[in-house]
């Protein structure tokens, strides 16, 4: 928005004509809400911008020597579109690590699809006990059901305090999750999975391991980490790259001798950064201040009624944090309706204990 009222024209690319609200991303998968409570039409969204041009087409090349992008869209093909400035924010996707063989049974959430491909299959899961429960056929016993987390690492939420992370794992065992901490997963298949050295069974293997960044940074020719980040400087423009910024998650970013955190708080600072950065330098004043991350805390929600809190010295945790949890997050939703209807439909769930977004898609 600091451009919106400048002479510049903005074309805006993407593969999908929605945004989506990631945190809540898991509640469109375990059935609270539905797909268009968390998303918005991109269109819709910059109704209001009128030098903005929302283009709906996946780039597919980047020539920075002739300040070029090449844009595949369907039922046009493929185009050329020039540009002065490029801003690259293009996110993550999972990984793997190297075993994408693994995506067959053991579905990541990072959009939409794969949300609804989750709930079709708990939901899926769901229907058949209660159908053998009333048949008296107890082929499938939910009293002994069980969820089982796996983690490379030594504690659940490794980026908040320690204390914090004994909380969760002591609410966690409330709820009946059994936490394997120091367990890598070296197989993942129809059966379900085998880590270290033993045969977990399951019917449902979700993938929350691991994320990598999108092709799109490689395009550009200039360095990128290990997780194929582009490497920036200090004002998130590619080294090597006039005109050609990368922010969120697609970014590596240093910031006092340590990475600036792929979080959406940290995405959304560099965007307003870069678009004000581009403001000034239209208006041929030279930017001087490098951009610098403001921790405004973290925030994780565990289970219903808990969630904890880490802001510098706070530590909080429990139904008050919760409520904190479900205000910012209800607020940080792109539009009005959208929020309200979450807030309608989280006090239906809330109280009734039933979800709205119940139904199985049959398959194409």
């Amino acid at each position: 928005h600091a451009l919106r009222h400048s002479d510049a024209e903005l074309v805006l690319i993407d593969r999908r004509n929605h945004h989506i609200f990631q945190p809540l991303l898991y509640q469109v998968a375990t059935a609270v809400l539905s797909p268009s409570e968390i998303a918005a039409p991109i269109r819709q969204l910059e109704a209001t911008q009128r030098n903005v041009t929302v283009l709906l087409a996946e780039v597919t090349g980047i020539d920075i020597a002739s300040h070029t992008i090449e844009a595949s869209s369907p039922g046009v093909g493929v185009r050329k579109i020039g540009f002065d400035y490029l801003v690259i924010a293009t996110g993550m996707r999972p990984s793997y690590f190297g075993h994408d063989e693994f995506a067959r049974y053991a579905p990541a959430l990072k959009n939409l699809n794969d949300a609804e491909t989750i709930r079709a299959k708990i939901l899926a899961l769901a229907q058949m006990v209660k159908v053998t429960l009333r048949g008296n056929f107890r082929r499938i016993d939910p009293a002994k059901a069980s969820i089982i987390l796996l983690d490379a690492g030594k504690r659940v939420l490794p980026t908040f305090a320690e204390s914090l992370s004994r909380k969760v794992a002591g609410h966690l065992d409330k709820l009946g999750v059994t936490v394997l901490p120091g367990v890598k997963v070296e197989t993942v298949d129809e059966q379900g999975v085998i880590a270290g050295g033993n045969r977990i069974p399951s019917a449902t293997v979700l993938w929350t391991a691991g994320v990598m960044a999108s092709p799109i940074p490689k395009m550009l020719g200039s360095k990128t980490d290990r997780a194929g980040r582009a490497l920036v400087d200090p004002f998130l423009k590619v080294v090597d790259a006039p005109g050609v910024f990368v922010v969120g998650d697609a970014a590596s970013v240093m910031q006092d001798e340590h990475p600036v955190p792929g979080v959406a708080q940290a995405a959304i600072q560099e965007g307003r950064y870069v678009g004000r950065l581009i403001a000034k330098e239209l208006k041929g004043r030279k930017v001087k201040r490098p951009f610098r991350y403001f921790d405004k805390g973290n925030m994780a929600v565990v289970g219903k009624n808990y969630a904890v809190l880490q802001r510098g010295w706070l530590r909080t945790s429990g139904f008050l944090t919760w409520l904190v949890w479900a205000f910012v997050h209800v607020l940080s939703l792109p539009q009005l309706q959208n929020r309200l209807r979450v807030q309608r439909q989280w006090l239906w769930s809330y109280f009734t204990g039933q979800r709205s977004s119940r139904l199985i898609p049959e398959p194409p």
